[in-house]
């Protein structure tokens, strides 16, 4: 298999570009190879141009090598989980290493439902976004808080500290290769979403974060999605939010139709 020619990031041309929105899938443990095939044919040319915005989805790791191989020009395939070693006596994991070997793009690092399901922690994320980063796979870092942090207006100071501990010992140049997404943890699959001010201000205050790790330059072109419940019918609210550069989406990336509509609205950032 041909492989994709190696992402770089010099610092030069990062930041001379506008921040280009993302608009990634997370099917999670959802559809069968047959469904996620007639998916990928129903998108494939249909997604807009990759330099305008960047349409992602992020598969169970089954049918990474089947949307791999039918991926056409712009839409991306990630995965939802990786180990942070390259290979080892870890029964069931799958390694970055072995992504890349696939011609995997994104990967999803420390989603809500992998730490409380399946002891994830800060420290994991950590070492799975720098395994991420190493082999060229852009690593979806995510962090958010509970419904009892939010009300105890504490979720500025737990944010800071899953940024401050994913982020340790990465440097400036692989802190540009990857994404942040910001997951409210009583908005996921709840139906109830962040209002658009309450995630940009949450999102400003992650950039602020990256701001004191790396400098304002860096900062300024790291990405910050928000994930929490996002659909056709408030993508353009919280799009059109000044840090909230796309969006980690849940139940709505499943349909073909509906994740077109959420694509397109990105290209209105």
């Amino acid at each position: 298999m041909l492989k994709k020619q190696s992402k770089t990031y010099p610092l030069f041309w990062v930041k001379s570009m506008k921040r280009r929105p993302i608009i990634a899938g997370n099917w999670k443990m959802y559809k069968t190879k047959d469904d996620a095939l007639a998916f990928i044919y129903a998108v494939n040319v249909e997604v807009p141009d990759k330099e305008k915005v960047e349409s992602v989805i992020c598969s169970p790791a089954i049918f990474l090598r089947d949307l791999v191989k039918r991926e056409g020009e712009n839409l991306r395939i990630g995965a939802q989980n990786m180990h942070y070693a390259d290979e080892g006596a870890y029964t069931g994991e799958i390694s970055a290493l072995m992504l890349k070997s696939y011609g995997v793009d994104y990967v999803v690092v420390g989603h809500s439902e992998r730490r409380a399901y399946f002891n994830e922690t800060d420290e994991t994320v950590n070492l799975k976004l720098i395994a991420a980063v190493n082999q060229d796979l852009t690593p979806i870092v995510c962090v958010g808080e509970s419904l009892e942090i939010r009300e105890a207006g504490t979720t500025d100071k737990v944010v800071k500290k899953q940024i401050e501990k994913a982020y340790l010992n990465v440097t400036s140049e692989n802190a540009l290769k990857t994404v942040v997404a910001y997951e409210p943890i009583w908005a996921i699959g709840t139906g109830v979403t962040a209002t658009p001010e309450q995630a940009n201000d949450t999102i400003i205050a992650i950039r602020k974060v990256l701001e004191k790790l790396y400098g304002k330059e860096v900062s300024e072109q790291i990405r910050i999605l928000y994930g929490g419940s996002v659909n056709v019918k408030n993508v353009d609210s919280l799009l059109a939010m000044s840090d909230i550069d796309g969006a980690l989406v849940g139940g709505a990336s499943l349909d073909p139709n509906s994740f077109l509509t959420l694509v397109r609205a990105a290209l209105k950032k």
